[in-house]
């Protein structure tokens, strides 16, 4: 794991209105910046950054969060990888944590060929301006200029050498020779690996240059050419426009995956904007997951013929892990003359979206291959049906589309669903048939807690002032309060909000603390702010010597051994209701 204090010191420098500001047009609203949430489709802004607080929150769907939840969101990156960029902005190096032991590669850093990757790019669109059988082609296909643009396409001239232009001495050099550009030749000269082709940048979805798809222009072998795996490009888990469909997959709620690069930008060039590709290779795991992080409906759309079939196969066996009961798998098949470019082109966008209704959820495919391999006329056919289902049941991660296939299955057998399950072998998998796990208990949150919580949200440094240090032993140890000024009181690094929610990810306390960050959005003075926790304290004083002035009367003490304890209660429980009222 990376070290809190590296995260809380990210956290710290960062600014969140920077880091949104590249996606979202913000303007100026009181203390804080408005402007249109990029999660939902809104025409009034209910979207707000905060700058004091480093925290965005949208009133219209609820989505918030620090500048790392922005881009684990909006960039669909992961808790790590959005740090990682964060910290490359800033020109920080995140703690390594591997072992000192491990292997570590010698070589160029990823900003040294990403900046290599850049040039090239430039290069490529340069030459397609210059390129009249490029663009003939591109404009045979039916694509404009404003698309070529958007995608970054450009074109690799038929040279050899073309690049060497780029790079000059650098050409020769090691960090050209990882970017993949290049080929060396078993004789010692290098030369360049696109050549006469149409040139698609493919993107990280951060929006950083990682490789390159290249497509002949009339006859040659291959039609389609990638980059090879390099440190910053790995095929199985990258997809091409990825970065680009982002906003239009949100927009429309699906994600389409297809299988060609010119499928993408001709889809795009008819409005359907948030289609991805696959880079020459089955659609992987790490594919679907960069996906589901994106959108809860995915569509895998293939050719009717038998390669677009077995294609279509292989992702849903990729797909069974990673199902949730919230997400939608489907495939759409078009018919066998056709591709989405082709048939886009030839019918429209109202045609193609007509198609993708018709497309067949992950539970009818699936039950349609297994059907098409045994007869179930016969009790061999039926036995076999469940002994062709079974490896597939138990990649099923979704209990509830596992449970709704197996009942499918049981019919067709002519069995029972436990007779089902007891075949394949299938384990128990839903949380909800388990007795949970048993929780360290907690003490309800109050309405006290619930107000301190978010005044701490605002200024958290409070948890370390004196007036602090004198009353924590006003909480017990259970409640949610103590553990939060406990935290705060022992990381001197949590002096913003952002910092302080980061902090609280994925614990038990996160609900209550994300509650409270989003109150404290609301504008309010900071010395306010100091009052009203200090006056909450007084509260919770009060409360405090009651309840132990109430223990001393019970055991009988008040009035005997502990009476001089008891009166000093008293004393303070008066001189926390005087300054109380003095404010």
């Amino acid at each position: 794991m990376i070290p809190q204090t590296f995260i809380q010191d990210l956290l710290n420098r960062v600014d969140i209105v920077d880091v949104v500001g590249r996606t979202v047009q913000l303007k100026k609203g009181g203390a804080n910046l408005m402007g249109l949430c990029p999660f939902h489709n809104e025409k009034s802004p209910s979207f707000t950054v905060s700058p004091a607080k480093q925290f965005y929150h949208c009133f219209g769907c609820g989505a918030h969060g620090s500048a790392i939840g922005f881009l684990m969101e909006y960039a669909g990156l992961s808790y790590v990888e959005a740090i990682k960029d964060l910290a490359q902005g800033l020109g920080l190096t995140v703690p390594d944590e591997r072992d000192e032991n491990a292997p570590r590669r010698d070589g160029p850093d990823a900003a040294t060929l990403t900046a290599l990757m850049d040039r090239a790019a430039r290069y490529f669109r340069e030459q397609l301006k210059a390129a009249p059988v490029a663009v003939e082609y591109l404009k045979g296909r039916g694509l404009t200029g404003q698309i070529a643009a958007r995608y970054g396409m450009g074109y690799s001239p038929d040279e050899w050498n073309g690049l060497q232009g780029v790079f000059g001495e650098e050409y020769a050099g090691k960090p050209v020779g990882e970017t993949g550009l290049t080929i060396d030749h078993e004789k010692g000269t290098r030369y360049d690996r696109f050549r006469g082709r149409v040139m698609f940048p493919i993107r990280s979805t951060r929006g950083a240059i990682i490789g390159f798809g290249g497509r002949v222009i009339g006859a040659g072998e291959p039609k389609y050419l990638n980059s090879p795996e390099t440190p910053l490009f790995e095929k199985g888990r990258e997809l091409y426009g990825l970065f680009e469909a982002r906003q239009a997959i949100r927009e429309a709620g699906r994600a389409l995956v297809v299988e060609g690069y010119m499928d993408v930008v001709a889809l795009a060039q008819h409005g359907v904007g948030y289609a991805v590709a696959t880079l020459g290779t089955a659609c992987t795991p790490a594919h679907v997951q960069k996906l589901t992080k994106q959108t809860d409906r995915i569509i895998f759309c293939f050719d009717g013929d038998n390669a677009g079939r077995k294609a279509a196969w292989r992702a849903l066996e990729n797909s069974l892990s990673l199902t949730s009961d919230d997400k939608i798998f489907s495939f759409l098949f078009l018919p066998q003359e056709h591709d989405p470019d082709t048939y886009i082109r030839e019918y429209g966008r109202e045609a193609f979206e007509g198609e993708e209704g018709r497309a067949k959820p992950l539970s009818v495919f699936l039950l349609e291959q297994l059907k098409s391999e045994v007869d179930l006329s016969v009790a061999e056919g039926r036995s076999g049906l469940v002994k062709a289902a079974q490896p597939h049941l138990q990649r099923i991660s979704a209990p509830g589309l596992r449970l709704a296939i197996v009942k499918e299955i049981a019919e067709l057998a002519e069995m029972t669903p436990r007779e089902v399950e007891g075949l394949a072998d299938l384990k128990p998998q839903a949380s909800h048939l388990r007795a949970p796990p048993p929780r360290v208990a907690r003490a309800p949150v109050t309405s006290l807690e619930k107000q301190m919580l978010w005044l701490l949200a605002r200024l958290p440094a409070l948890a370390r002032s004196a007036e602090m240090e004198e009353s924590k032993h006003y909480f017990p140890a259970d409640t949610l309060i103590r553990r939060v000024i406990d935290v705060l009181e022992a990381h001197e690094g949590i002096d913003s909000t952002s910092a302080m929610y980061e902090f609280f990810r994925g614990s038990d306390d996160e609900p209550e603390v994300s509650d409270a960050v989003k109150r404290a959005l609301e504008e309010k003075d900071d010395e306010m702010v100091r009052l009203e926790f200090s006056n909450a304290l007084c509260i919770a004083g009060g409360a405090w010597c009651e309840g132990e002035m109430n223990r001393l009367i019970a055991d009988g003490s008040a009035a005997g051994e502990n009476a001089g304890e008891y009166r000093e209660l008293q004393a303070r429980k008066e001189a926390l209701k005087q300054r109380l009222r003095s404010t």
